[in-house]
């Protein structure tokens, strides 16, 4: 069981992040947001893809008044996000759920003091969004662009806002690669106990991005840190919550839809094993309880795999098993398998739901 640090619980619209809630997970629109259509359009694939809040770019005074109309077509929290002009920000703090600034380049603090105001009449988040890539220049000249840069930065950012009185904030702490950005978080977590936004800033394809991710973040989640994150991936919407998601649950910490084993292919398997886990996984992507399924090309693993399975299936020659929760139920010809043992996987979902 993992032992989650305890943070302050603050709200980005009607989600919670930090506290006892659940780690949510979001992504960020690629879209012009001034292009009202498309960024609606992408917003709603990630609300079907299952995101909790949703990011977009507020790079000029076009995307910053598109907010209002954008926001009044989706029901996901929207974070803005800002970068030079804190001008924006103060229009976006009149539609969004939460505003992201970058203190390296967001300029004077007179300014911040402007979108801490806007954002305690609203009754709005803050997220100090560091980024080890554009540290302010007496961090940057001090530490280089290092772990401890950005710790330094998050620390004078929070000190800066606590002394306005504005505590509603979350915070992240960004590098390019998984090193930096895990010791970042690492360092500042017993530091003070804001929730805190966990990702890999820049980290590529989806091939990539998916192993960057899941290191970093699964190497933070596994340490009891992280309340809310972003897989990032270029171009890549629904696959950003999917592989968050899948990082979630392959950590323990959310329970849904199956856990699929299956055997390393070797000289010994005797049925097409590549497809037929290619056909579990899309046949039953639907299923949202969890569950353990297994799927074993012989049985020199199998039996020992289908003790813990919830539904189990091991191919012999010409013939298998199916197995559920460590007892036989079935010996079939190879053919008639697999859709047995989808059978039993959708009678065992519903059971259990």
């Amino acid at each position: 069981m993992i032992k989650r640090y305890k943070t302050k619980k603050i709200y980005v619209g009607n989600v919670p992040i930090g506290g006892d809630s659940p780690i949510s997970v979001q992504s960020m629109t690629y879209s012009k947001t001034s292009d009202i259509n498309a960024t609606v359009e992408q917003i709603k694939a990630l609300h079907f893809a299952g995101a909790d809040i949703v990011r977009v770019a507020v790079p000029d005074m076009a995307a910053a008044n598109a907010l209002k109309t954008i926001k009044e077509q989706t029901t996901l929290p929207l974070v803005a996000d800002i970068h030079f002009n804190y001008k924006l920000a103060l229009i976006a703090a009149e539609s969004v759920d939460c505003i992201r600034i970058n203190p390296g380049n967001i300029g004077d603090k007179t300014r911040v003091k402007e979108i801490v105001k806007a954002c305690q009449e609203r009754n709005l988040p803050i997220r100090i969004g560091i980024n080890c890539g554009s540290l302010e220049e007496q961090f940057e000249n001090k530490y280089g662009q290092t772990a401890q840069g950005m710790v330094a930065s998050a620390q004078y950012n929070i000190q800066f806002l606590e002394d306005l009185g504005f505590t509603d904030i979350k915070i992240s702490l960004k590098a390019s690669d998984v090193q930096r950005t895990v010791e970042a978080y690492r360092l500042l977590r017993p530091l003070n106990a804001y929730p805190f936004h966990l990702g890999v800033t820049e980290a590529g394809t989806l091939f990539h991005s998916t192993i960057k991710s899941s290191i970093a973040l699964g190497s933070l989640l596994l340490d009891g840190i992280g309340d809310t994150l972003r897989v990032s991936i270029t171009g890549e919407l629904e696959k950003e919550i999917e592989v968050g998601r899948a990082i979630l649950k392959d950590a323990g910490l959310i329970k849904e839809g199956l856990n699929i084993i299956s055997c390393p292919t070797c000289g010994r398997i005797e049925a097409d094993l590549v497809d037929a886990v290619a056909q579990v996984e899309e046949k039953t992507k639907h299923i949202k309880t969890p569950l353990n399924v297994s799927v074993m090309g012989c049985v020199v693993n199998a039996l020992g795999e289908a003790k813990s399975a919830d539904v189990a299936i091991a191919y012999g020659k010409g013939s298998g098993l199916i197995i559920k929760k460590g007892e036989t139920i079935a010996k079939l010809p190879t053919q008639e398998l697999l859709e047995r043992f989808l059978k039993e996987v959708e009678e065992e979902a519903k059971k259990n739901s």
